[in-house]
């Protein structure tokens, strides 16, 4: 087999894939132009008199405390006494109510809307510089780096004010060495619901007692963990919620009348505790200000905002702390704090002084902005140019005249202010026109070039792959010599533009190679071109199989279709699985050929299959189809839910089953979980037993027989140690943190040493040799197998390779020529017998596949379980339904030859994968992301981001995952489950074939070893497999890129388009890498089968 140029291929296939990717998101996602300038006391200065020192002038409020409660989402801070039954999330901060009712002119309750991403680290961002984050940021948030805009904490500190920080240690790394003292705690160990909140308690009061403050930042984590661990309905947010009720009635019994108090939420969440998107109900938190001194000038009114964007809050303290609004800041002063024209105290700013210092700030950033960054468009700002202007001049002219204000100038500087904001949030998607086409041309011929690899995969199997140097040289020639040009002409390299050069030049000149290559093949032949010359034909493109796909990818440009592709996947599978029952019947396939008595005569050949093989095949196909079609049923309960769905209710099997409240449901989930999981392992090791591969004593039976049901029983033990609440047994409680540690990695070794053993040692064949005594006695009765040798009679009697080959029986014969044959003929037994060697390639990559999909479940909730199972009976049904077709198919000649594997198994293998990850809770969308999986066997947390971001990859593309290792499965089933005589036996149509198991050689089912027979096929088989996957999951990326580009000023870009193409983008490179992984898991077993031969027979040329 040519191993290398297999690899070679599709190495070079993914890596120009990678590069178009690359250059897109390069160009799509770039994040806008930070102004790293400054505000200083002397920039912003109110009109009149003499120029003054704006920091120098007494503030309204020499202190202020900042408690940020993160997750507090609006309806936690409301209370209704009307709620007779309250839920555990509502009426538990009653605090702020009864201090607005009571105390109306000292406080305020806002709902406080956050602009999304509603990720921690964002939030902070937006509410310390006053900028809006870009899409991209996303990205950061558990990698925070420092803040190098201007923003609130850097203008306390240049003023001299001492700001103390406690809490989410992610302030420490966003403002490293900016507090006059800092107490960090770990924030990313989602689970732990008090370290950080008790923290803060043990020096909140001393420290606010002490003098050695001026600003006091607080930011607890407990009730946002307790919505990712629980949920919003759950006891422990009650309990949480009441503890900061006490945390801030002691506040507010500590504050001073030159106190600012500002108890805030950075993001809200969702039904399920999560957060990250756009929804209302995760960018809704609350915002209370409070001051024992009256902060308003009477109870609300009218004129009271229904809602405070988070950016409002900068410009606010700033001015209300008597320090500049930072330099980026596009945020407007929230004027019910500033007292009107006139009535305000003697040296604190009225509400249009606060508007024009505001507006005047905001216009010095839009035009240093829009002069480094050239991307607002000019229409825009010449329009905000304008009316800044205007207002200005009617302002001074107010100043200068002594004349009050009319109500009207306010009104217009508020609108001018929040018409920037609008500007700004649409022109910040800055994109690179380029790089965007740059990256659709690569892909584009990305996937033209890996449906000709798929097409053309014999020819260039024959030319040894040599047709992949040119491309490999051109790409590092060009590569090298576009960034030895960037350096002279520009002083540095861009590697993104070295790429794309690379990447191209490859491409073109690969179809140049393949052109030359097909041309010489025909040439070869003669004038009779090759098969696969006419794969460019419309009518070879347009078959079902592949319109599913294309009708899908033209779908990604709606974005309905993306909110319900879960349902819409399950229905394009589901339809497939119908069309090849229908499509057989329709050509006379399914069912046996009616009686014809010309071939009774013999005047016309038998059908190769006897009718009774046929009705099997048949019954097999049907029965599978009805099995996948019932797996696609039930996996629809495992969906979950987007907020554009409404009234959709997400699965219960999403929820961990510590969230469970009722005892007898959370007991009944952990039965059904651990059944599922059994069920697995034991289908598992039935199939490798079925077929005879249980019998040796290598390192792939070992795992089989001990690591996997190992594994299973950690998994179990887990999952209930994991279920059990935390009070339950205090006595034990070291004992169950101990098991929440140590069972989980105890099951990540046993995987990790089961798959490195697989690799290592990836044969299962046992061999038995007769002894030439037993051969030469025909008396003696067939030998019976104790159940202790683990030796099925299955096995024995459907999948015993018998005679591998003649020189392997005359070798390892002890008799005689004529003796041997007397014998073999006598007894009608084999005298070598090797159980396994049928299934020598699928099955060390099925129990490759069966081990690594137990360890992807230990990454998702225990109730997955189900679902994993139903992927399990999903692939059998697929690979046994491509079976029953290809033997069906082969009956009147309609089977390609070969071991080619035609699109419709592929496409549904593809379609099965994106099935999954919605049938496992996932969607495209980052509130959807399931955080839980870092914290696997590291309760603690983690010191670096790139094992929980692994774990997390993991867990979200698991069936991508899956699906591409156990790709080549595609290849061996047909050969596995191929019936006696179906592929060029000499016989005719009588007989079973039971009855000749070990009969005539050429009617025995040699199954797998007929690639070995054929290497060449078998590589270029195995490369037209590989690529044909690649081009479906190719096309998706392509597609979900071309939406992205063409709709990118579309109102539901960043909530639809961009989270899909990132899913699809980060898919397709675990997709890749995972094909990858199993092809050279096929090409280890066919080294290891090649040195097997040469042991048992030395003279051996395979």
């Amino acid at each position: 087999m040519k191993r290398l140029p297999v690899l070679a291929l599709l190495l070079g296939l993914c890596s120009v894939y990678f590069a178009g990717i690359y250059l897109f998101v390069g160009g799509f996602l770039l994040v806008r132009l930070e102004v790293n300038r400054t505000s200083g006391c002397g920039d912003v200065l109110q009109p009149g008199g003499e120029p003054r020192d704006f920091c120098r002038v007494r503030p309204r409020f020499s202190r202020a405390v900042l408690l940020i409660i993160d997750a507090l989402k609006i309806d936690f801070a409301r209370f209704d006494p009307s709620i007779v039954r309250p839920r555990a999330h509502e009426n538990k901060l009653p605090v702020l109510e009864e201090t607005a009712a009571a105390r109306p002119a000292h406080c305020r309750l806002y709902p406080f809307r956050a602009d999304p991403p509603t990720t921690t680290m964002q939030r902070i961002k937006g509410f310390t510089t006053g900028s809006l984050p870009t899409f991209v940021d996303v990205g950061n948030n558990f990698a925070s780096t420092a803040i190098l805009e201007d923003n609130l904490i850097h203008q306390l500190g240049t003023v001299g004010k001492r700001v103390v920080f406690m809490g989410d240690d992610t302030w420490e790394s966003l403002f490293p060495k900016k507090f006059h003292r800092s107490l960090p705690f770990p924030s990313f160990n989602v689970k732990d619901l008090h370290t950080v909140d008790n923290g803060i308690l043990q020096h909140l009061y001393t420290t606010m007692i002490g003098g050695d403050w001026d600003v006091l930042v607080a930011h607890f984590l407990g009730v946002d963990h307790c919505g990712h661990r629980f949920g919003p309905d759950h006891p422990a947010m009650a309990d949480k919620l009441t503890q900061m009720d006490g945390v801030i009635r002691s506040v507010i019994d500590r504050l001073q009348n030159d106190t600012l108090l500002v108890v805030m939420g950075d993001h809200g969440m969702t039904d399920s505790g999560d957060h990250g998107g756009e929804s209302q109900k995760e960018t809704d938190a609350a915002l209370f200000l409070y001051s024992p001194a009256p902060l308003f000038p009477g109870p609300p009114s009218q004129n009271e905002p229904d809602v405070v964007p988070q950016t409002d809050l900068v410009p606010t303290l700033a001015l209300l702390l008597g320090i500049p609004i930072p330099y980026s800041s596009v945020g407007q002063v929230l004027l019910p704090l500033f007292p009107p024209h006139g009535q305000g105290a003697v040296g604190s700013l009225s509400q249009l002084e606060a508007l024009w210092i505001n507006a005047k700030q905001v216009n010095r950033f839009l035009e240093t902005y829009s002069g480094m960054a050239k991307d607002i468009p000019p229409e825009s700002l010449s329009r905000l140019k304008e009316d800044f202007s205007r207002l200005s001049s009617e302002y001074l002219a107010t100043v200068r005249e002594g004349r009050p204000p009319s109500p009207e100038l306010a009104a217009s500087l508020q609108a001018y202010l929040t018409s920037v904001r609008d500007t700004c949030r649409a022109t910040w998607a800055r994109f690179n026109p380029l790089k965007m086409a740059a990256g659709l041309v690569i892909l584009a011929l990305a996937c033209l070039m890996c449906f000709i690899l798929s097409e053309l995969s014999s020819v260039l199997i024959r030319d040894n792959g040599r047709g992949l140097k040119a491309p490999v040289v051109v790409a590092l020639a060009v590569g090298f010599g576009v960034s030895v040009a960037q350096v002279f002409t520009q002083g540095y390299i861009e590697v993104a533009w070295c790429l794309a050069a690379a990447a191209l030049s490859s491409e073109l000149v690969f179809f140049w190679t393949a052109y030359r290559s097909r041309t010489a093949a025909v040439s070869k032949n003669g004038s009779k071109p090759l098969t696969s010359a006419s794969w460019l034909t419309l009518r070879n493109l347009l078959i079902p199989s592949l319109l599913v796909p294309l009708l899908r990818c033209a779908s990604l440009l709606s974005d309905s279709y993306v909110i319900a592709e879960g349902r819409v996947v399950t229905f394009l599978l589901f339809s497939l699985a119908l069309y090849i029952p229908i499509h057989l019947n329709w050509d006379g396939l399914l069912l046996p050929p009616s009686h014809d008595p010309l071939k009774s005569a013999g005047l016309v050949p038998s059908p190769a299959l006897s009718p009774s093989a046929v009705r099997k095949e048949s019954s097999v196909l049907l029965a599978c189809s009805g099995l996948l079609v019932g797996s696609l049923y039930l996996s629809l309960s495992f969906h979950g839910c987007r907020e554009e769905q409404g009234s959709c209710q997400p699965s219960p099997f999403l929820s961990p089953l510590a969230r469970l409240q009722d005892s007898q449901l959370k007991n009944l989930h952990y039965v059904l979980s651990v059944f599922s999981l059994g069920l697995w392992t034991y289908l598992l090791r039935r199939c490798l037993r079925h077929y005879g591969n249980l019998n040796s004593s290598g390192g792939t039976v070992f795992t089989a027989r001990w690591i996997l049901p190992l594994l299973s029983v950690c998994m179990g033990l887990h999952w209930a140690v994991g279920a059990t609440p935390e009070d339950s047994f205090r006595n034990l409680g070291e004992l169950i943190s101990l098991a929440q540690l140590s069972l989980p990695r105890a099951a990540f070794c046993l995987l990790g040493l089961g798959l490195l053993l697989i690799w290592l040692d990836p044969l299962t064949v046992f061999i038995k040799t007769r002894t030439a005594a037993s051969a030469r006695n025909s008396s003696l009765p067939p030998p019976s197998y104790r159940a202790s040798t683990g030796i099925s009679p299955q096995a024995e009697l459907h999948h015993l390779i018998p005679q591998i080959y003649q020189r392997m029986r005359r070798s390892l014969d002890d008799g005689g020529g004529g003796e041997q044959s007397a014998g073999s003929e006598v007894d009608n037994r084999p005298a070598v017998e090797a159980y396994g060697l049928g299934t020598v390639y699928s099955a060390p990559l099925l129990l490759f596949c069966g081990l690594l999909g137990i360890g992807l479940l230990l990454l998702h909730p225990e109730g997955m379980s189900l679902s994993f199972l139903l992927l399990l009976l999903e692939m059998g049904a697929l690979l046994h339904i491509h079976a029953s077709s290809t033997t069906l198919g082969g009956l009147h000649g309609t089977d390609p030859g070969g071991f080619n594997v035609p699109w419709a198994p592929i496409v549904m293998w593809a379609l099965a994968a994106s099935q999954f990850f919605h049938a496992t809770g996932h969607l495209p969308t980052f509130p959807s992301i399931q955080w839980g999986a870092a914290f696997v066997g590291f309760p603690d947390g983690h010191t670096g981001t790139l094992l929980p971001a692994s774990l997390v990859t993991l867990n979200t593309f698991a069936s991508h995952i899956l699906f591409a290792v156990g790709c080549p499965l595609l290849l061996f089933w047909p050969l596995v489950c191929e019936v006696r005589g179906s592929r060029g036996g000499g016989g005719g149509g009588g007989g079973g074939g039971r009855g000749r198991a070990c009969g005539d050689e050429d009617e025995d089912a040699v199954m797998e070893m007929r690639l070995r027979e054929n290497p060449q096929q078998f590589s270029a088989a195995l490369l037209q497999l590989a690529t044909r996957y690649l081009f479906i999951q190719g096309a998706q990326v392509f597609a979900s890129v071309c939406a992205a580009a063409i709709l990118r000023r579309h109102l539901m870009v960043w909530k639809v388009f961009a989270p899909k193409l990132m899913f699809e983008a980060s898919g397709f490179l675990v997709s890749s890498v995972s094909l990858l992984i199993g092809v050279t898991l096929v090409l280890r077993v066919d080294v290891a089968v090649g040195r097997w031969f040469k042991k048992i027979i030395p003279d051996a040329s395979r």
